[in-house]
């Protein structure tokens, strides 16, 4: 079968290695071949001719594409010469809130909002994460999830993010709706999200907590530890009975002290345990961001935790029932509460974003960034097997991206976003 598109020239960044003048053709939704060189031309027929660039429309001599390929054996097959470009895996989002004005709390068209701004951004897989609100109404929203993910394989599932948070670390989750990890809660959530419910975030220490780490774990459900006073002892306990994401590390929860090591630590000591990192330069200090990429190689994860102001600009919002001020890109609590004033309200980060200041602002290697964008993600909701690598089988997810990372093109199950 021919390929459908093939991307020749790149410097493909895929599998935490760099290969130089590289290839990837895709056909229909997945990756059907990787090489170096020019042994692309055989897949489309001799006497294939690569355009002068990288390009934007079908192999039928487009000029505003740059794109050309020579035969009726080309005919069906997109030529894109990346011409030196940086071409890495679609980037995975374990945790993003909304975008564009829209949060994923209000269904229908608020996803559909939201995903264009991450997708033009280079997300091609997402994790719809819900704020804190009462059962009824995440019931509801869980069904809008399911219902989306049903017609689009885009989208991974949903991430409750609540409503079993400790109150004390809280953040930006209303306080009078968190709860207890009871069983007949646990039952009603998994049964509203027909299947799709992806992740959860929840904290350990709760009356409950470890009964429900087992029971969302039995149902295939990832289980994050989050929003949470747990120690190092208690952290630990959670990873053993089957938690396995940290969620936004160092954020919500103790930090690293030299006589309690606190959840962080606990998360890094762990093995298979992924820890996500919000690179925005506001929640985490890039020092402190090279502190767990040393801590625990190969399993940070880079999410946006992006809010509705992601893309949209600075002014008033709302995230779940709390009122946002978002003011020069980074979102903050409203309302009368001294002790929640002023907290952290998610981000306004896109994960190019966050490429690019791993990269020119941490240090990172590239290949190390790129892979907390990609393979880590996949391999912590279980999607390792056809996820996060440009290798034969795998998803047809691609990102072109210029010498300063800034996207150019997005591929996703082999077409063009």
């Amino acid at each position: 079968m021919k390929a459908t598109r093939i991307i020749h020239s790149a410097r493909l960044v895929s599998g935490g290695t760099i290969t130089v003048d590289a290839w990837v053709a895709f056909t229909g939704d997945s990756v059907s071949s990787v090489g170096t060189g020019d042994g692309w031309h055989r897949l489309v027929g001799s006497g294939s001719e690569a355009g002068s660039g990288w390009g934007s429309s079908p192999a039928t001599g487009s000029a505003s594409g740059r794109v050309s390929a020579a035969g009726a054996a080309a005919s069906a097959c997109e030529i894109v010469d990346a011409n030196g470009r940086w071409l890495t895996p679609g980037f995975i989002d374990l945790h993003c809130h909304g975008a564009g004005g829209a949060a994923f709390d209000d269904g229908g068209a608020a996803i559909i909002t939201a995903l264009a701004v991450h997708r033009a951004h280079g997300t091609t897989r997402s994790v719809l994460s819900l704020v804190t609100a009462s059962l009824p109404d995440l019931e509801t929203r869980l069904s809008s999830i399911a219902a989306a993910a049903s017609g689009d394989p885009l989208i991974l599932g949903a991430h409750l993010e609540g409503p079993f948070l400790e109150k004390s670390f809280r953040g930006a989750h209303d306080p009078a709706l968190l709860r207890a990890a009871d069983a007949a809660a646990t039952d009603r959530l998994l049964i509203a999200s027909r299947g799709y419910l992806r992740q959860i975030t929840l904290a350990p220490e709760l009356p409950g907590g470890l009964d429900a780490i087992a029971r969302f774990v039995s149902e295939g459900v990832v289980v994050a530890v989050g929003h949470s006073a747990a120690d190092y002892a208690v952290a630990s306990a959670a990873f053993d009975a089957g938690a396995s994401v940290l969620t936004h590390a160092f954020n919500a929860m103790h930090g690293i002290h030299h006589r309690a090591p606190g959840p962080v630590v606990a998360a890094m000591r762990s093995r298979g345990v992924t820890l996500e990192i919000i690179n925005d330069g506001v929640h985490v200090h890039p020092e402190v961001v090279r502190l767990a990429f040393a801590g625990a190689p190969g399993r940070v994860a880079l999410v946006t935790d992006a809010m509705a102001a992601t893309g949209f600009g600075d002014g008033a919002y709302s995230l779940g029932s709390l009122a946002v001020r978002v003011t020069e890109g980074v979102a903050r609590l409203l309302g009368t509460e001294a002790s929640a004033v002023g907290a952290i309200a998610g981000s306004t980060l896109t994960l190019d974003a966050a490429l690019r200041r791993a990269v020119q602002v941490v240090g990172l290697p590239i290949a190390e960034a790129v892979t907390a964008l990609t393979e880590t993600p996949a391999r912590a909701i279980g999607r390792a097997h056809d996820l996060g690598l440009l290798a034969p089988g795998f998803a047809a997810d691609a990102v072109l991206l210029d010498s300063e990372f800034t996207v150019e093109a997005v591929f996703a199950a082999g077409r063009r976003l």
